[in-house]
């Protein structure tokens, strides 16, 4: 099922990172990627196979096969990989890493203080069962 698929690593806790999950399920109209929440079995094994605690996820993670990219580099590949208008984003690649991934690890360290912690994870639409792990 995820043969030529990125799977995108994420905490299904944080609203944030929930609504960015929901957006990516709408906006992927090639079914691209799949998703895999950190507080399930499949993403938390994946989150450990890459030296990252499950119980305490610091980022989002795209693996694509054994290539994994974190950070803003995966923010970027996964916005990159949804098609116009979005793949605009790719432009931020001319940001040099050492400025980008800085804010993106401070608003990930921020997350629930600046966007809220859900009680329970999300749950996808039916239509999108199969696209999450």
């Amino acid at each position: 099922m995820t043969e030529g698929h990125p799977i995108i690593l994420f905490d299904a806790e944080c609203v944030l990172c929930s609504a960015n999950a929901q957006f990516i399920l709408r906006h992927d109209r090639a079914r691209r990627f799949r998703l895999a929440a950190t507080q399930g079995e499949v993403g938390a094994a994946l989150f450990r196979r890459h030296g990252i605690n499950p119980a305490d996820p610091d980022t989002i993670i795209v693996v694509d096969g054994d290539h994994a990219l974190r950070d803003s580099d995966a923010v970027i590949a996964i916005y990159a990989g949804l098609g116009w208008p979005w793949r605009v984003a790719a432009g931020a690649r001319i940001v040099p890493r050492a400025l980008r991934d800085p804010v993106y690890r401070w608003v990930a360290r921020h997350r629930y203080q600046l966007f809220g912690k859900r009680a329970t994870c999300w749950l996808p639409h039916p239509e999108d069962a199969d696209r999450v792990l």
